[in-house]
């Protein structure tokens, strides 16, 4: 009886993850912001209870990325911006922000996967909407005068070397 209630747990949570991941047939957000574009107004809190706002960003090369750890594409690019953060952290600043997930759910993920990337949990997707329609992984490469510089998405995933070449090309 324990085998079956850990197996119907283990296939609810795993369909439960799948679906945040492709859940993107509610076209609530209105944009769908391009290079060039400026970024929107926006605040979130981030896991060290940080303020972060678009004002904040100004004057710094910045990586917005919209996540969420039950996504097969984001779990294949949060090692890559692991390492971006790792050799860019003191010349960027980099803002992960999930997409209706828990802060619970992201602390367990990444203590499991050795992530340190800073991050605000975001439970619906108010801050997501004000920066797209559907889709993630989604990293925006922001200049110091927050125009969007590199859009990546999941088609194809960026590379190490793709969110380099577009983070050098703004320092």
């Amino acid at each position: 009886m324990k085998n079956y209630i850990k197996t119907v747990c283990f296939l609810f949570w795993t369909c439960v993850m799948f679906i945040a991941c492709i859940d993107d047939d509610v076209e609530e957000g209105t944009v769908d912001l391009q290079t060039g574009e400026n970024i929107p107004v926006f605040s979130v809190v981030m896991d060290d209870g940080q303020i972060i706002t678009s004002e904040t960003l100004k004057g710094e090369v910045s990586l917005i990325v919209f996540f969420h750890t039950g996504c097969p594409d984001c779990r294949k690019e949060l090692p890559v911006l692991q390492k971006i953060y790792t050799d860019y952290g003191q010349r960027i600043r980099m803002v992960c922000i999930s997409r209706e997930e828990s802060s619970a759910e992201i602390v367990r993920y990444w203590d499991e996967n050795h992530l340190t990337l800073p991050y605000s949990a975001q439970e619906n997707r108010t801050v997501y909407y004000q920066f797209a329609k559907s889709g993630i992984p989604r990293v925006y490469v922001i200049d110091k005068e927050l125009v969007i510089r590199s859009v990546f998405t999941d088609n194809p995933l960026a590379s190490y070397e793709d969110l380099a070449e577009a983070i050098e090309t703004c320092l």
